[in-house]
């Protein structure tokens, strides 16, 4: 497929709502996996815990270990001749509104998506809880977001631990009861407004049996945005600008990642989040390096890795810029073939959904 011919059509595919997982499995390991080959197309159907027998000595597993933080809150707007009083928890009718925090910036701002936009402009104060956290828009951004800046008494995460609740996708419905479920077993770092999804299917256990093998694990660090799923809008994929997201590679972790490649070994990444990070962080020259930074990295069919030779993933929306990432990797008919299978045996699709394992194996 050519570059300049690249459209959004053409990583369509047709999937049954029923598919959509609203809820994450009890065991998170137990989900199935689909082991594609990416040169052949060939495959096998698996569960989760079995991604060991894929994995060999002197491989490395590339994991994110950013952590979600509760980013959307629920307050008041115009609050000044609303009555604050303890135990308030229902605004009062045509007051309410959501600020969805989207990244940390300096001096207590963030930005955010704002909803009712047309009522939050510039100046407008919003209060959340008893008046223990308020806000103020700051700045509109050209793209409708906010730059907020927040007040309270305390420590600002603990305040947004009680009063914020996990930003879910919109295809999600269903309540979380556990929100820690929305978090890898690795989480470390506060930061993102989604789950790096992939990685939620490991447990503490499946990864200590992966290192006795002998497989490397190396963390990154990036903060996902709620821009993973921003559908792709133009027809052409290239006129797509991506979100920007922070990420930061240790030097030891970069190490780890080099040292592999030089012994000859596979570097797996852990989700289309680590495979961004490490490609965005490294040189022609297939060298990761250490360092933070901002990036806008957009991966689609043409693209030549640098680092990355296998990914394990979930899947992923039709016509999204993750469903490109994949194709790169494994070329678009093959992963249009893989997913047309996973919808035939009713694998469940996306956040809480199964996994897939794109890997240079043979199949057979």
């Amino acid at each position: 497929m050519s570059e300049n011919v690249l459209k959004k059509k053409d990583f369509y595919y047709d999937l049954p709502e029923r598919l959509i997982a609203q809820d994450p499995l009890e065991n998170r390991s137990s989900s199935r996996l689909l082991v594609l080959n990416k040169n052949t197309g060939n495959f096998r159907h698996t569960r989760f815990d079995h991604i060991i027998d894929y994995l060999k000595k002197g491989d490395c597993l590339v994991i994110n270990n950013t952590k979600v933080i509760p980013a959307r809150l629920i307050g008041v707007r115009d609050v000044e001749n609303i009555e604050i009083r303890k135990g308030f928890d229902s605004p009062k009718p045509g007051a309410v509104c959501e600020v969805l925090l989207l990244k940390r910036l300096e001096d207590n701002c963030w930005e955010a998506i704002v909803k009712p936009g047309k009522k939050l402009k510039e100046g407008a104060k919003v209060v959340f809880g008893n008046g223990e956290l308020s806000c103020t828009v700051k700045e509109v951004k050209d793209d409708g977001n906010r730059v907020v800046k927040f007040e309270f008494n305390g420590i600002f995460e603990e305040i947004l631990d009680r009063l914020g609740t996990m930003p879910l996708p919109p295809y999600i419905t269903h309540e979380l009861k556990d929100k820690n479920r929305y978090q890898t077993v690795y989480a470390k770092y506060e930061g993102s407004a989604a789950a790096p999804t992939a990685g939620l299917h490991f447990t503490p256990e499946l990864l200590e049996a992966i290192k006795a093998k002998g497989v490397e694990i190396a963390e990154v660090t990036l903060h996902v945005g709620l821009g993973t799923f921003r559908p792709v809008k133009e027809e052409n994929v290239l006129d797509h600008k991506m979100h920007s997201e922070f990420y930061q590679v240790l030097e030891s972790e970069a190490e780890k990642v080099n040292r592999c490649k030089a012994n000859g070994g596979r570097i797996i990444c852990v989700g289309t989040t680590s495979c961004r990070t490490v490609e965005a962080a490294s040189t022609e020259d297939g060298i990761l390096h250490a360092g933070c930074a901002n990036t806008e990295i957009f991966i689609y069919p043409g693209y030549k890795f640098k680092v990355l030779d296998c990914l394990i993933t979930n899947f992923h929306l039709p016509e999204s810029t993750l469903i490109m990432l994949v194709s790169a990797l494994a070329g678009r008919d093959n992963v249009l073939h893989a997913y047309e299978e996973a919808v035939k045996e009713e694998y469940r699709f996306f956040s809480f959904g199964d996994a897939m394992f794109v890997t240079d194996d043979e199949i057979i």
